[in-house]
C-alpha cells in the first residue's frame, strides 16, 4: 500500500513529511463534524497505519517520527472529545460490566444496515457495503491484538481466544480476512490491504480510528476490550442477513463463507467477550468499568453512523433496527 493522495491541507503535510519534506505541521482544524472531515480522518487513520503495515513509499523508521507523533496527538484531541462528548456512558451501575454490555446493546437503536443488506440491497450496493468493510476487515483482529500483553489470568486467556478463532485456528486459509477476500473477488473487488483507502469516505476511516485509538494506548485497554465486546455481541444475527443477502445475490458457499463462520463462531465469542473478558478485567480492575462501556459505546455508536452514511446514499432513511 502507498501513500493514499491527500485530501486537506493535514494529509497533504503529512504526505509531504513522510516523504521527504521539512516544513512545520500545520494547526489541526477541523471542518464540521468531526466523524465526517475528510482531512481529518485520512491524517489520523495515515498516522496509526505506521504502528501496522505501513506504506511501501514510507520508510519503517517513521514509525516513531516525533513530529508525526506530536502531530498525531494533535489529531487524536479533538477525536477524543468527540467520541466522549458523543458516547461517554451514563448511569453506570455496580451490576457486572456484562449485564451492562447487555443493556447498552438492547437500547441501541440504530439504523438496520443488515436488514436492507438481507433483503434489497442490489448487487451493486452490496458490493460498495463490502468495499467500505474491506477497510477494516483485511486487518480485522489485528487492533484488538494490542491488548493481549497487557492483560493477565482469565481475561487474557480470553482474549487469545477469541484472536485465535479470527487468526483461522493457525490456518491461514480459514483466517477471517481470507474469507473476506473470497466475498470481495466474488464481487469483482479488489483485495489488496488498504486499496480502496484513496475512495472510502471519512466515517469508513472513522470505524478504524476508533479502534486504533483504543489499541494504541494502554490507558485505554478497558475501552479497547468493550469496543471488541460490543462487535463479537452485535455480530451473529447481523451476519445471517448478510449472507442470506448475499445468497439472494448469487453468493456461492464459499463467497458467503465469512458472513456464516461469524454466525457459528460469534455466538460463542459472544459468551467469552462478556463473561471471561470484560467481567474478569472490571473484577480486576473495578474502576476501569466506565472505560468499558465507554468503548462498547464508541463502537456501537460509530457504526451507526457509518450504517446511516451507506443507507442514505442508497436513498434509504427509515430501515429501523427492528424486525
Amino acid at each position: 500500500m502507498r501513500l493514499p493522495p491527500a485530501r486537506g491541507p493535514l494529509t497533504d503535510w503529512l504526505t509531504s513529511h513522510l516523504t521527504g519534506g521539512t516544513t512545520a505541521a500545520p494547526s489541526v482544524t477541523t471542518s464540521g463534524e468531526v466523524w465526517q472531515d475528510e482531512d481529518f480522518q485520512l491524517a489520523l487513520w495515515c498516522c496509526y497505519e505506521l504502528h501496522y503495515r505501513g506504506f511501501e513509499d514510507v520508510p519503517p523508521e517513521a514509525e516513531w517520527d516525533l513530529a508525526v507523533l506530536a502531530f498525531r496527538a494533535e489529531l487524536e484531541q479533538p477525536w477524543l472529545d468527540w467520541l466522549r462528548g458523543s458516547f461517554a456512558p451514563v448511569g453506570i451501575t455496580s451490576e457486572p460490566a456484562s449485564r451492562q454490555l447487555r443493556e447498552l446493546i438492547d437500547n441501541d437503536n440504530g439504523p438496520s444496515l443488515a436488514k436492507y443488506l438481507h433483503r434489497h440491497a442490489t448487487k451493486q450496493q452490496f458490493r460498495e457495503f463490502v468495499l467500505n468493510r474491506s477497510v477494516y476487515q483485511l486487518k480485522e483482529a489485528d487492533p484488538h491484538s494490542f491488548g493481549i500483553p497487557r492483560l493477565d489470568g482469565v481475561s487474557k486467556a480470553a482474549l487469545v481466544e477469541i484472536q485465535a478463532d479470527e487468526y483461522g485456528g493457525g490456518r491461514p486459509e480459514r483466517m477471517h480476512a481470507e474469507l473476506f477476500r473470497s466475498t470481495m473477488r466474488w464481487l469483482g473487488l479488489n483485495d489488496t490491504y488498504g486499496h480502496y483507502v484513496p475512495e472510502v469516505p471519512a466515517v469508513t476511516l472513522a470505524v478504524s480510528n476508533v479502534m486504533s485509538l483504543f489499541a494504541l494506548h494502554r490507558q485505554w485497554t478497558g475501552a479497547l476490550l468493550g469496543h471488541l465486546a460490543a462487535l463479537e455481541m452485535t455480530s451473529t444475527a447481523p451476519n445471517r442477513r448478510y449472507a442470506a443477502g448475499a445468497a439472494r445475490l448469487g453468493a456461492d458457499e464459499q463467497a458467503a463463507r465469512y458472513f456464516n463462520e461469524h454466525v457459528e463462531a460469534d455466538a460463542v465469542h459472544e459468551q467469552i467477550a462478556a463473561h471471561d473478558l470484560c467481567d474478569s478485567f472490571v473484577r480486576e480492575d473495578p474502576h476501569r468499568l466506565g472505560d468499558v462501556l465507554f468503548g462498547a459505546a464508541c463502537s456501537l455508536g460509530v457504526d451507526n453512523l457509518a450504517a446511516d452514511h451507506l443507507l442514505r446514499s442508497w436513498g434509504q432513511t427509515t430501515i429501523s433496527a427492528a424486525g
